[in-house]
């Protein structure tokens, strides 16, 4: 049984409810103060403890998303390094040693709202799991092809791709099932407001629990190596999709959306177009950062400060959209963020920044579900 299946939990449940039922039958029987009364009056209590405990913690990782598989439990980032340079599932069969490889994990079963039909009529959702060689970590994702892809007139055709990240804690999943990317994006490509493009749907969260927020750890994950060199050169080696940054946009929601700015901020070669719902211009660290993400390096910490970044480099040849709602906790901040990039932009036509502000709303689902097909359709008319 998967980590995140119901089935686990009802079993463990199950199980707990027996040991309980079990207990209170024979613990007259036990009540003798000899060794082996003593010794089933433990383990009846250590087995419906344990159920116990087995589901509050299945339950709060579900819900949040820390662990989506039991490799990702028992060996987080542990994944073999397979080496590949072969361009391979271009419609045929994956070979073994590839950089994506397809895997059952990450409950794609569970999703009952994905388009129906043959894939060259609504595409296609894959769940598969990356491999880098540059950091050795692994992950699993989800990837949506449009109909297109599978159309023989597009046959060599390269696509463009957008990366979607959600947030911490959370799993990808969330962008399906919270978010329904999938569905949004199908319903904008079928309509002509979005072009044909490859959806890949991934976490920030590499090395679970530990929120990384995208960054180099110095000593720890390569979060930041991960999603600028290993993602893109996997997909790339599995998919037909564009190779320049004009063709690659990066968009995420919290903590996705801070990730999202910041490594197309600082990497505009290899992201040329980012959305960031409801982000931060800066790193947090706090408890679920594992302390400082930096080693204690000011200087390090300046080059992921998206503020200090405008005031202090060169603007970066970038399109980005900043989505939030003007009764979020920190409106005032974006707004700041949004009117210096915006200065910084009148006098670097290759740095575009746009903002778009719910009148309500907060950080949560509600207001990124509705922000969602107007942020989709901006980064679709921006991607080459």
């Amino acid at each position: 049984m998967e980590l995140t299946s119901d089935a686990l939990v009802n079993s463990l449940l199950a199980l707990g409810a027996a040991a309980l039922v079990t207990t209170l039958w024979i613990w007259p029987r036990l009540a003798r103060q000899r060794p082996l009364p003593v010794l089933g009056r433990i383990g009846l209590l250590t087995v419906t403890q344990v159920s116990v405990l087995a589901v509050l913690a299945l339950s709060v990782n579900n819900s949040f998303g820390f662990y989506t598989s039991w490799d990702d439990l028992l060996s987080p980032g542990g994944a073999k390094l397979a080496l590949t340079s072969n361009e391979n599932h271009k419609g045929g069969t994956p070979v073994s040693d590839a950089l994506v490889q397809p895997t059952n994990e990450g409950g794609l079963e569970t999703v009952t709202d994905l388009p129906k039909g043959p894939p060259e009529e609504v595409g296609k959702v894959e769940s598969v799991r990356v491999t880098g060689k540059e950091t050795g970590l692994s992950d699993q994702m989800f990837v949506y092809q449009p109909p297109e892809y599978f159309d023989p007139k597009f046959a060599l055709v390269r696509f463009p791709v957008l990366l979607i990240l959600s947030g911490y804690p959370g799993t990808t999943l969330n962008l399906m099932k919270e978010l329904p990317v999938v569905r949004t994006a199908a319903e904008l490509q079928k309509s002509g407001k979005m072009p044909p493009t490859i959806v890949v749907m991934a976490r920030p969260t590499v090395a679970p629990p530990r929120d990384t927020e995208c960054v180099d750890v110095p000593g720890g994950p390569r979060a930041e190596s991960w999603f600028v060199k290993d993602v893109p050169e996997a997909l790339r080696t599995t998919y037909r999709i564009g190779r320049s940054a004009s063709s690659w946009g990066i968009f995420g929601y919290s903590t996705g959306g801070s990730c999202a700015m910041r490594l197309a901020m600082r990497f505009p070669g290899v992201y040329g177009v980012t959305v960031g719902q409801h982000g931060d211009f800066s790193v947090h660290e706090d408890q679920f950062t594992g302390g400082s993400l930096f080693g204690g390096d000011k200087a390090l910490a300046q080059q992921s400060d998206l503020v200090w970044r405008l005031q202090n480099l060169p603007a970066p040849p970038l399109a980005m959209l900043v989505v939030s709602t003007r009764k979020e906790a920190d409106y005032q901040q974006t707004v700041q963020f949004v009117e210096q990039a915006q200065q910084v932009a009148q006098a670097n036509p290759q740095f575009t920044v746009e903002s778009m502000y719910l009148d309500d709303g907060g950080h949560n689902f509600d207001s990124w579900i509705r922000e969602l097909p107007a942020s989709l359709e901006w980064a679709g008319a921006h991607l080459g």
